[in-house]
């Protein structure tokens, strides 16, 4: 990957073919957890991080703001990816990027990276994953973190310039 940089109003990073792909891949299955039945939210661990319950303790207010919240945050969520998806290059190339759709790539990828390391058990309590664990979900989980980096670098190194 080419880290993502400022380019006057944009920032600009290039993709490899097979690093849209995974893209690609990932998008789809985040898609796919965005479509599932609300009903299903809390039984599973992905689901519950990407739609945290509103009250921790007391499962009223918590299926309360379920309730209130969930439709538009599904909403949003499923705006992001439709437009990340659009920006990704089919084959690789280059990935030019507004604010506004940084925007919806930063909170792309951090619902990516969040679904991924619920998967691989990676938690606040736990740290950072060990860099040396070469699986290959691991190693995507690693890419994803580099590529958001590498995206809010760029992003914030021109807070200055933009309105």
């Amino acid at each position: 990957m080419k880290p993502f940089r400022r380019r006057g109003d944009h920032v600009v990073a290039g993709l490899s073919a097979q690093e849209s792909e995974i893209l690609g891949l990932l998008l789809e299955q985040l898609d796919q957890l965005l479509d599932e039945d609300a009903v299903d939210v809390p039984a599973d661990p992905v689901r519950a991080r990407l739609f945290p319950a509103g009250h921790a303790t007391d499962a009223e207010i918590a299926r309360d703001y379920r309730d209130l919240t969930e439709s538009a945050l599904r909403e949003g969520k499923a705006g992001d990816l439709a437009l990340v998806r659009a920006t990704v290059p089919a084959d690789g190339g280059d990935v030019r990027l507004d604010d506004d759709q940084a925007r919806a790539w930063l909170r792309t990828t951090n619902d990516l990276r969040l679904a991924l390391g619920t998967r691989l058990g990676i938690t606040a309590e736990t740290g950072p994953p060990d860099p040396e664990d070469g699986s290959q979900q691991m190693s995507v989980y690693h890419w994803l973190t580099a590529v958001q980096g590498s995206l809010v670098d760029a992003f914030v190194s021109g807070a200055g310039r933009r309105r």
